[in-house]
C-alpha cells in the first residue's frame, strides 16, 4: 500500500517526506494562492478554480477568500453551499458536506492528526480520519471540527466551539468540547 492508500485509509502514513503527496499539495497550494488573489467580484473564474480543485461541487456554492486546503480533491461540498473568509480544511481524507451549509469566518476542518508518542510523529507520520457534515448546517464563527467527526442534519454549531465528537441531527451544540444543548423541533 503506498502513502496515499493509507493516508485515504485512516492508516499512519508518511505525510512530511513522500514526494507525491508533497507535490499534490504544492499543486493545490499554488491553484489556493491564485484563488486568493482574484477580485472578489471575479466569480466566474473563482468558481472554475473550485471546481478544479474540490473533488465534487454543487451548482450554486461561494467560498469567501482567503481559502486553503491540503489537496482539495477529498473536498465535496452540495448545493447551496457557502462559506465566510478563511476556511481551512486539511482533507488528507474526505471531508464531505451536504445541501444548504452555511460556515462563518475562521472555521476550520481538520481530518489529519498525529501520533501521540513523539517517536513516530517526529517521522512524520499522521493519519487522516474523514469528516462529515449533514444538510441545512449553520456553523458559527471560529469553530473548529477535528478527525473523524459527523454533524447530523438541521445543526446549529456556536461560535468557538471544538467539535471532537459526533453531533447528532436536529440540534444546537456549542462549546469546548462541543456538546448538544437544545434539541431543534
Amino acid at each position: 500500500m503506498n502513502e496515499k492508500e493509507k493516508m485515504l485509509a485512516g492508516e499512519l502514513y508518511d505525510a512530511n517526506y513522500n514526494e507525491n503527496l508533497i507535490k499534490e499539495r504544492y499543486w493545490v497550494k499554488d491553484k489556493c494562492y491564485d484563488y486568493n488573489q482574484l477580485k472578489p467580484s471575479a466569480h466566474k473564474e473563482k468558481e472554475n478554480i473550485i471546481k478544479e480543485i474540490f473533488g465534487k461541487t454543487g451548482n450554486i456554492f461561494t467560498i469567501e477568500q482567503p481559502f486553503m486546503c491540503d489537496y482539495g480533491y477529498n473536498i465535496e461540498i452540495g448545493e447551496n453551499f457557502y462559506s465566510n473568509h478563511n476556511l481551512i480544511i486539511l482533507d488528507g481524507n474526505k471531508v464531505q458536506f451536504g445541501d444548504n451549509v452555511f460556515i462563518a469566518p475562521n472555521c476550520s476542518f481538520y481530518t489529519a492528526g498525529h501520533p501521540l508518542d513523539a517517536e513516530r510523529r517526529n517521522k512524520g507520520l499522521e493519519y487522516a480520519k474523514p469528516i462529515k457534515v449533514g444538510n441545512n448546517v449553520w456553523i458559527g464563527g471560529n469553530v473548529i471540527v477535528l478527525p473523524g467527526v459527523t454533524i447530523g442534519d438541521n445543526v446549529v454549531i456556536g461560535a468557538g466551539s471544538v467539535v471532537n465528537k459526533d453531533i447528532p441531527s436536529n440540534v444546537v451544540a456549542v462549546g469546548n468540547p462541543c456538546k448538544t444543548v437544545k434539541e431543534i423541533y
